[in-house]
């Protein structure tokens, strides 16, 4: 298809509270290519889980998308009629949640479950467990026709997040969202489902949009990343140059926390000092800039606006560009 697959423009989303609008997205722009792997990464608050509520529609009730626009396949998700919407959800737009343990049903057969999915394909309850069974097979479950018939409770963790996603996967969706789905796994879990992921994305042709807080994992898996910070979009590029050339402080003090960069022993691993601002009160001009090594005068009053460092390289900083690549 001509453009991107997801293209997000000045996007927005307040919630209402007792002391007044919580501002959790601010100006938010974003694109996702058609076939290929997105992340988007920031520590806690940053606005990823409601970047990706809003994307799904399903925000709590004292959400407000105050501006924006979210263009999927050259439709506006926020101006679709809800029945469109639960068209979309789960056969254009799968998701696959952070908590393994917590996904799925109890009580019901990981067979019947995967059955449930497929509600909308009109075929025989044979075939829909055949289905079920080929996709138990391509994320690696051995076995896969007699694990049909077993409960979650009978899997592993690896195994259940691996469920999952052959789960969102199995109507073939044109946007898969990954919502952190490594978090509960351990290390060589972790690089299992990795790996499983980016092959199935190169199979189907999906594209991904993989929210994290992982840098090796964003590293590993994606071919853009996008920061985000206290709600907005700091800076955005190819892996490449946002990993080898970060422009944006926040970007760089971000890498420089990442234990995998850490050349010697230490008892005290790296943190940014401060504290991400309060969301119903924000601060005149850049938000990070308390927080920052390399403020100038000009932070404290004006908000830096959004500077093309590079093709397809943009960062939100005044002094962004300056002095050449800067190394974290």
């Amino acid at each position: 298809m001509a453009g991107p697959l997801l293209d997000i423009r000045d996007l927005s989303v307040h919630y209402k509270t007792p002391r007044g609008n919580l501002k959790a997205l601010r100006q938010v722009n974003l694109e996702i290519p058609a076939g290929k792997i997105v992340g988007v990464v920031g520590e806690s608050g940053c606005g990823k889980s409601t970047l990706i509520s809003a994307i799904l529609r399903l925000m709590s009730p004292n959400a407000q998308v105050a501006e924006g626009r979210i263009g999927f396949k050259h439709e506006d998700l926020l101006a679709v009629s809800e029945e469109r919407m639960r068209a979309l959800r789960g056969k254009e737009i799968s998701i696959v949640f952070q908590d393994p343990m917590q996904a799925h049903n109890p009580v019901l057969t990981i067979g019947r479950q995967m059955a449930d999915i497929q509600y909308r394909d009109g075929t025989s309850a044979a075939e829909k467990r055949r289905h079920a069974a080929a996709m138990l097979g391509e994320v690696g479950i051995p076995d896969p026709e007699l694990r049909l018939d077993q409960y979650p409770h009978e899997f592993s963790g690896g195994m259940r997040q691996r469920i999952a996603i052959a789960m969102a996967l199995m109507a073939k969706p044109a946007l898969l969202i990954a919502d952190e789905p490594t978090t509960a796994l351990d290390a060589t879990l972790e690089v299992q489902v990795i790996h499983k992921l980016k092959a199935l994305q190169a199979d189907y042709g999906c594209s991904i949009l993989f929210i994290s807080h992982h840098l090796g994992v964003i590293a590993e898996l994606c071919d853009e990343v996008v920061v985000m910070y206290a709600g907005e979009v700091v800076e955005q590029g190819s892996v490449r140059a946002v990993f080898h050339a970060p422009q944006h402080p926040y970007t760089r003090r971000l890498l420089e926390c990442d234990p995998g960069r850490i050349k010697q022993r230490t008892r005290t691993l790296p943190t940014i000092p401060g504290e991400v601002p309060d969301l119903a009160a924000l601060p005149q001009g850049c938000v990070f800039r308390d927080r920052c090594h390399d403020a100038i005068d000009r932070c404290a009053s004006e908000h830096p606006a959004w500077r093309v460092l590079s093709d397809g390289h943009h960062a939100a900083c005044h002094i962004a560009g300056q002095g050449g690549d800067r190394e974290p």
